[in-house]
C-alpha cells in the first residue's frame, strides 16, 4: 500500500479512492489528536513469492502479482505524526518496538535519527506511491513477542477472502496459530510461564490492505431468523388459509350444484 502526506485516522481509517502522486489520501472516521500516530504501515516490493513469512507484509500491484500468489515483504514504514511523511524502519525488531507504544509515544521524524542522523520533517519522505507497491495499515499497540519468540505474518494471494494469517514461532520452532494453541503450549511448557510469558503478549490481529479489491468480499448470508419472522409476520388471506368451516361449506355448495344439475337432466328426459 502506498502512503500519503495527509493525516490518516486511527486503525479505522478508510481509503479515499483516487490517489495523487504523493499517495492515497485517507478519510478520517475517528480522527483525534493521537490518531495521526496510529498509522502503522507495512509494504511489499513488487516481486512475488509463493509464501510470505515476515511481519508487516504488503502487496505488490495487480499487474505484478497474479491471483493466488503471495507477494514478498518489502519494508516497514511509519508515518510522522507531525509532518505526515513516511519513514522507513530499518529492522523488523525496531518496527515492533515502535508499534508497541505508537499511541502513547507518537512517532516523529526526530526519532528516526536513531538510524538516520539529522533527519527532520523538512527532509523528503523515504517512500511514496510509485505504483509498484500495495500498502497495508497495521494495528497499533501490538505487544512485542516474548524473548525468543517471533511474530510472523503470511500474506495471502490476491482474490482470497482473507488478507493475511498471523502465527508465532516458539523458541522450540513450533508454529502456533491461535491463542488457544499458545495457551495449550504454555500449559505443556510451564518453564515459559515461569519466565514471565503471558497470553497478553500475543496478538493475532492482521493488517488491512488499502486496496479494497485485494480481498474478495464474502457474500452476505441471510439470517434464518429473518426469514422466519418474515413468514410469520405475513398476514394470511382467506383464499390462502381457509378455515375448517369454509371447506365444509364449499363441499356442500358443490354437491348442491351437482344434484340440481342431475335433477334438471332427469326432468328433460321425461
Amino acid at each position: 500500500m502506498e502512503s500519503s502526506k495527509s493525516p490518516q485516522s486511527s486503525k479505522k481509517s478508510r481509503v479515499v479512492v483516487p490517489s495523487d502522486i504523493n499517495g492515497p489520501r485517507f478519510d478520517n472516521d475517528d480522527f483525534s489528536s493521537e490518531s495521526a500516530s496510529n498509522q502503522m504501515v507495512i509494504f511489499n516490493h513488487e516481486a512475488g513469492d509463493k509464501e510470505q513469512d515476515e511481519l508487516g507484509e504488503n502487496r505488490s500491484q495487480k499487474s505484478v502479482i497474479s491471483r493466488g500468489i503471495s507477494p514478498s515483504i518489502g519494508a516497514f514504514t511509519v508515518q510522522c505524526a507531525k509532518c505526515f511523511k513516511w519513514r522507513l524502519i530499518p529492522t523488523k525488531q525496531k518496527y515492533e518496538e515502535i508499534r508497541e507504544r505508537i499511541i502513547q509515544e507518537p512517532f516523529v521524524c526526530k526519532r528516526a535519527r536513531e538510524w538516520k542522523p539529522n533527519v527532520t520533517c523538512n527532509d523528503p519522505e523515504d517512500i511514496s506511491q510509485d505504483g509498484s507497491r500495495l500498502w497495508a495499515i497495521d494495528k497499533p499497540n501490538i505487544a512485542q513477542p516474548p524473548h525468543g519468540w517471533e511474530r510472523q505474518i503470511r500474506i495471502r494471494g490476491e482474490g482470497g477472502t482473507k488478507f493475511a494469517d498471523v502465527y508465532y514461532t516458539s523458541p522450540t520452532g513450533r508454529k502456533l496459530r491461535s491463542l488457544v494453541e499458545i495457551d495449550r503450549f504454555l500449559q505443556e511448557n510451564p518453564e515459559y510461564v515461569a519466565q514471565g510469558v503471558t497470553l497478553a503478549q500475543f496478538s493475532f490481529q492482521i493488517p488491512r490492505p488499502l486496496r479494497q479489491d485485494y480481498v474478495k468480499k464474502k457474500p452476505k448470508l441471510v439470517n434464518p431468523s429473518d426469514e422466519a419472522s418474515t413468514v410469520i409476520s405475513k398476514p394470511f388471506q382467506p383464499e390462502e388459509a381457509p378455515y375448517p368451516g369454509q371447506c365444509l361449506q364449499h363441499m356442500r355448495e358443490t354437491l348442491a350444484k351437482k344434484l340440481l344439475a342431475l335433477m334438471r337432466k332427469l326432468g328433460q328426459k321425461k
